[in-house]
């Protein structure tokens, strides 16, 4: 790619040898990291990126904070669901029938049912915290609920 003239539609190019690696590998889990697609096609990081991004919007990859991007096959984590951690566990105070001031759920109970590390479940419990939905944990404190989650609340932040 690199002896190309315009940069323009690059990204494109790249996307599309990628879609062919997927295709023909059917036991790619993971992207090529940028680097690397960046060192076999001579392009910048930038370009290397739009490339990936055009495989998210195909619903070929996603990203994987802290890894590689994964490789999205059908059939693959079809019930997995893909909504934020916070919004998930704010659902489980509706879905246990906790009512305002009862005991929350621990970080190892979160952790083991939602198969997510516990450093992890420690960040969106602050979130759930931040927005009000629980009450501060600490050592030997256990979280409450402190309000009850609604529709509106905006958890993604």
């Amino acid at each position: 790619m690199a002896d190309t003239v315009s940069p323009r539609g690059t990204f494109l190019k790249i996307a599309q040898i990628l879609k062919g690696e997927i295709a023909d590998d059917s036991s790619m889990r993971e992207l090529p990291s940028l680097a690397e697609v960046m060192g076999q096609h001579g392009v910048s990081r930038g370009v290397a990126l739009r490339a990936f991004k055009v495989l998210q919007q195909d619903g070929l990859a996603e990203p994987v904070p802290g890894s590689r991007w994964r490789v999205i096959r059908v059939g693959d984590h079809s019930d997995r669901d893909r909504r934020p951690l916070a919004e998930r566990i704010a659902e489980l105070i509706t879905d246990e029938g906790l009512e305002v001031g009862a005991a929350f759920l621990s970080e190892g109970v979160l952790s083991a049912r939602l198969n997510v590390s516990r450093p992890t479940i420690s960040k969106a419990l602050t979130q759930l915290e931040a927005a009000g939905l629980l009450t501060e944990g600490g050592q030997g404190k256990r979280r409450a609920v402190r309000a009850l989650p609604s529709q509106q609340e905006d958890l993604k932040s």
